[in-house]
């Protein structure tokens, strides 16, 4: 008798705080006959208790969750395991998302409003250790890579620009001059080419840099 030789299955964890799009996702990847679901997390902490319990294959997560979102969650689950397979599956496209979450070790990134097909794909090819983004995310990355960074304090200045403070009331809250927070609004303003506080917001917004 020849023995029949049974391929192993793609073992996915599912991280969404959605529970609607949890059921959606796990229906999809368990009619699939090389895959399945293990386990299904609701936010950033479960997800990272899970991925130490199952050690799966590939973890699909949204990059929007409660108690830590998907970029802290990938930061994590690189230093339980620097082999782990991460897609981040989010509606969120800002360049700024795309970036940190690849820049931090993500293997994929998806949006929510991909085809069933283009997801099940996704997940195949990240389980094989290979990079998968659509074309319109990869483009982001890339113009991404070529703008400058903020710094750290810059990004403290800019959520305060968006809550409409002015530079006095900045220098005030991050125990700076009023000099030194004008000059980093300045900065702000070039690196994000904006010619005011109020489009230096909508467009950090976009970008994904702040959340308003």
């Amino acid at each position: 008798m020849v023995a029949v030789l049974t391929k192993k299955k793609i073992r996915v964890i599912l991280a969404d705080d959605h529970p609607v799009v949890r059921d959606g996702l796990a229906a999809m990847v368990n009619q699939q006959a090389d895959m399945e679901v293990v386990a299904e997390a609701g936010d950033g902490d479960e997800a990272i208790t899970l991925f130490e319990q199952h050690q799966p294959d590939v973890m699909v997560l949204d990059l929007r969750m409660p108690k830590r979102d998907g970029v802290a969650v990938v930061q994590r689950v690189l230093e339980i395991n620097p082999k782990a397979r991460l897609l981040i599956m989010t509606t969120y496209d800002g360049d700024e998302d795309i970036f940190q979450c690849l820049s931090q070790g993500a293997k994929g990134y998806l949006l929510k409003d991909a085809p069933r097909q283009e997801i099940l794909s996704a997940i195949r090819a990240v389980s094989e250790d290979r990079p998968y983004t659509s074309s319109s995310v990869a483009a982001k990355a890339l113009q991404r890579m070529g703008k400058p960074s903020l710094t750290q304090r810059e990004l403290d200045v800019l959520e305060l620009v968006a809550q409409g403070r002015s530079n006095k009331d900045i220098a005030r809250r991050l125990s700076i001059t009023e000099g030194t927070a004008k000059t980093h609004v300045k900065s702000i303003l070039t690196k994000l080419d904006a010619i005011s506080r109020t489009e230096a917001v909508a467009v950090a917004h976009k970008r994904g840099l702040i959340r308003l």
